[in-house]
């Protein structure tokens, strides 16, 4: 579920991007629910209050321009603005509820990456494919030198 507060933060064109992929999950939502696939129904009502946000947005943006105004000065968005200065002054993280499920999603993806990484370095060591024989070389060049001394 999309705020408000998240949805004044989009430019006008990521806004109309989402609310075009606000309106086909909501007709799979129904499609599902004609089918007898959907397991939560709460999901549709959740998806039309976020389409209604969306295009209330939209036209208050709409209307502010009709009449001449910043975004700024739109009291949903001076109000994000607010917002966000108290929480910078007060060191909280300001990235979105997507913004930092995205990250996260890309620290696993990071993570299972780097364990298949691992994964195959042990593998291809178990297999002798490591270079042993540099270790082999170190081995008899001691063995020369102590040779020389005596």
């Amino acid at each position: 579920m999309v705020t408000a507060a998240e949805i004044s933060e989009y430019d006008t064109e990521e806004l109309e991007r989402q609310v075009g992929e606000t309106r086909r999950e909501l007709f799979n939502l129904r499609f599902q629910l004609a089918t007898g696939q959907l397991d939560d129904v709460s999901r549709i009502s959740h998806v039309r209050k976020d389409v209604a946000r969306m295009l209330t947005e939209l036209r208050n943006r709409e209307i502010a321009e009709a009449e001449g105004m910043a975004l700024d000065e739109l009291p949903a968005h001076k109000a994000a603005a607010r917002r966000r200065d108290e929480d910078e002054a007060l060191g909280r993280d300001s990235s979105t509820a997507s913004e930092r499920r995205a990250a996260a999603r890309a620290a696993e993806a990071e993570a299972a990456e780097a364990e298949g990484a691992e994964a195959e370095a042990v593998e291809a060591e178990a297999a002798g494919d490591g270079d042993d024989d540099a270790g082999d070389d170190a081995v008899a060049e001691d063995d020369a030198v102590a040779e020389e001394k005596d």
